[in-house]
């Protein structure tokens, strides 16, 4: 079946966040659209939704993640806006998406994954090892937290919301002497040149479950969205999100969880690392295996259960506090 293509009379439109980052990833969807089949630009339409996590009152008061709700932070308005097709497609950072999608939509298309690291980010200083006892690290992100406190407990860490400029700009005001953003974001912004970020492997800490992965999502019903998709798709990445995503779901993972995930591929076996973490930094529990490429998502199941069970009663107490 042939389906129309979109043009400037009848434009694709895309729903999108607002911030820099966002922006960059619907654009870089909208070019690959335009590449595989000649379109002009002007054949989409970029649609900025404000999400509960987009809040600028809340950013600047560096209210915490977990407080502003948890899962769906980032996504449920723009959801919503796909459900009632004021949107065509839906652009995320695959980061930021609950494992389960609202009845009616699929995420079935995955750009091809960025580099996965965390940077490390400052001034005057070049890693973690740098930083002097009781120096104050700035980050939101529970995960970054948890796992900078089990490594150095000695460490002050703060909240430190915001975008790129606004983080550089707290840390030139001495707010903190560090904060750290992901290696994916800095290079799709074109700014790894203007600012002070040190890659951190994946060794010394352990990225977020599809941390650099771009997923588009789409009403379940929309076939000739899903023509439109599939030549964008990037069957990898898919992969190795459907390993990471399996692991998290099996620990019923959100904004709230310090969870790291992150696998790889080699030939045709993927490797799976995981890692749960009190929030605190007190205790952290680690697992990796291998498995045939196809039986990615039971080992990520598995391990999610097998940590769990390891943890046992009171590890997650914290999600309900």
């Amino acid at each position: 079946m042939t389906h129309a293509l979109p043009s400037p009379d009848a434009p694709l439109k895309i729903g999108t966040r607002g911030s820099p980052l966002a922006l960059a990833q619907a654009h870089e969807t909208r070019a690959r659209i335009c590449a595989a089949f000649a379109l002009p630009e002007a054949a989409f339409a970029i649609v900025v939704i404000k999400t509960t996590g987009d809040d600028r009152a809340l950013i600047a008061s560096d209210t915490p993640l977990k407080e502003l709700g948890g899962k769906g932070l980032f996504t449920k308005e723009i959801e919503a806006a796909l459900l009632s097709g004021a949107i065509d497609i839906a652009v995320h950072s695959m980061k930021d998406m609950p494992v389960d999608q609202p009845e009616g939509l699929v995420l079935d298309c995955y750009l091809p994954r960025e580099d996965v690291r965390d940077a490390f980010i400052s001034p005057r200083l070049g890693g973690i090892a740098d930083l002097p006892r009781g120096a104050v690290v700035g980050t939101s992100s529970l995960r970054r937290r948890a796992q900078l406190l089990n490594r150095r407990p000695d460490l002050e860490v703060v909240q430190f919301r915001g975008n790129v400029q606004t983080r550089l700009r707290k840390l030139e005001e001495g707010v903190a002497s560090c904060t750290f953003l992901a290696m994916a974001g800095l290079t799709r912004l074109g700014m790894l040149a203007e600012v002070p970020a040190y890659p951190i492997a994946p060794e010394d800490m352990l990225p977020a479950v599809a941390q650099g992965a771009i997923g588009i999502e789409r009403r379940a019903d929309d076939t000739a969205t899903a023509a439109l998709l599939e030549p964008i798709h990037h069957r990898e990445t898919a992969q190795r999100l459907a390993a990471e995503r399996a692991f998290l779901a099996a620990l019923d993972g959100s904004c709230e969880t310090p969870i790291a995930g992150l696998a790889e591929l080699s030939g045709g076996t993927l490797r799976l690392r995981g890692e749960i973490l009190r929030p605190d930094g007190s205790e952290t529990l680690t697992d990796a295996g291998e498995a045939p490429i196809a039986d990615g998502a039971a080992l990520g199941r598995d391990m999610g259960r097998r940590l769990l069970e390891r943890a046992g009663p009171g590890f997650f107490d914290w999600r309900s506090a």
